[in-house]
């Protein structure tokens, strides 16, 4: 019989003996690093890393060993990128974005923010900006990035994640298609209530009009009530204002409070979202690529290698460089099947060497990388 005992003693020696291999390739490395450094050679070489990697595998015995070999020696080599992205001087900025003092220092801001008056990110405009503001209401996130852009309004705000539904994904993809920056969010606890005219009884409504987030953070309530079908709407606001509009007892909206007031509606059911703590984040769209020091969230858009591995290699450099990730979306890329973007917050400044150390080695390696912004989150 196998002692036990003595093969654990042979793995702790072929163990230390592994260490001690990979102190000698990285001393190796650094060589490298300075030879990359002296003659301006890239870190990242594709095809001398395959070319390795294929001998290194045939030197291995059977199908699964070589896929480990593969694995391993991947590995070893990203690793290695990684320290000499480090190490290697850096005389290029990893992005446009240019520190100021203050975002919000204009006096008076023109905002514009999604949805009619009486909706959600209309309240989050006002808790972030104040009474002192020119707040404009946009019927399509699509407009109100066009007016920052175009520079009718200073800022704009959207709603990009609820806390219960996820990523409201449309808005993500309209980062990537105008000039605008992320400068701020905002975080804000949304309750949701069933909206009618006066006088109009729970037991009698029919149709029941909301945004698709409204409706999904409340589909636990609506199940409970069959005889009531869920219709979408442009907004929870807009919805209201339907209802109000029509008159008809059998109607209803999912909307907030706020709006009940704006439209002159009875609150038939307060708080009917699933989630009681349910929150919505918003962000606050600039024209500027600006951030600030106290700066300490940032977004990212990537697209990946259509390889592999691919995304555990580009998430590693957050790993190797102790940055929090805080979020992932991902989201299909326009014309290529089954290839996919990911939207990324992690925290940190662009100011932060290991934040320049990741997005140095990302932008090597990724097929895209663009910083959406860098702000503070509260």
């Amino acid at each position: 019989m196998i002692d036990l005992s003595v093969s654990r003693q042979q793995i702790d020696e072929i163990d230390r003996q592994i260490v001690e291999l990979f102190e000698k390739r990285m001393a190796v490395a650094n060589e490298v690093a300075k030879y990359k450094m002296e003659t301006g050679k890239p870190v990242l070489d594709r095809e001398r890393e395959e070319s390795k990697l294929e001998k290194l595998c045939a030197l291995s015995h059977g199908s699964f060993n070589e896929r480990a070999v593969r694995e391993l020696f991947s590995q070893i080599m990203s690793i290695s990128r990684k320290y000499q992205y480090g190490i290697l001087p850096h005389s290029d900025e990893v992005t446009n974005f240019k520190r100021v003092d203050c975002v919000f220092q204009k006096n008076h801001p023109r905002v514009y923010y999604f949805g009619v008056p009486g909706t959600h990110t209309q309240q989050a405009m006002e808790d972030i900006f104040g009474a002192d503001i020119e707040g404009i209401s946009c019927q399509s996130f699509q407009g109100v990035m066009e007016a920052v852009e175009k520079g009718r309004a200073d800022f704009g705000v959207l709603p990009i994640e609820n806390s219960s539904t996820g990523g409201i994904t449309a808005n993500y993809d309209l980062l990537l298609n105008y000039k605008n920056a992320i400068v701020g969010q905002h975080v804000m606890k949304i309750n949701q209530c069933l909206l009618a005219v006066p006088g109009a009884r729970l037991e009698e409504l029919r149709t029941v009009y909301s945004h698709p987030q409204g409706l999904l953070q409340c589909r636990e309530f609506m199940e409970e009530h069959p005889y009531m079908q869920g219709v979408e709407y442009d907004s929870t606001a807009a919805a209201a204002m339907k209802v109000a509009g029509d008159k008809n007892p059998v109607q209803g909206a999912i909307a907030g409070r706020r709006a009940a007031a704006e439209y002159g509606l009875a609150v038939v059911a307060d708080s009917i979202q699933q989630e009681k703590n349910n929150s919505t984040r918003f962000i606050i769209i600039g024209p500027e690529e600006v951030y600030t020091r106290e700066s300490n969230k940032l977004a990212l858009c990537i697209e990946l290698p259509h390889r592999s591995g691919s995304l555990y290699r580009i998430l590693s450099h957050f790993l190797y460089n102790d940055l929090n990730m805080t979020q992932i979306e991902s989201r299909p890329i326009p014309g290529k099947n089954w290839e996919y973007r990911f939207f990324v917050d992690v925290e940190g400044n662009l100011e932060d060497a290991s934040v320049k150390n990741a997005l140095r080695g990302i932008r090597e390696e990724a097929a895209f990388l663009r910083v959406l912004g860098n702000f503070t989150a509260s």
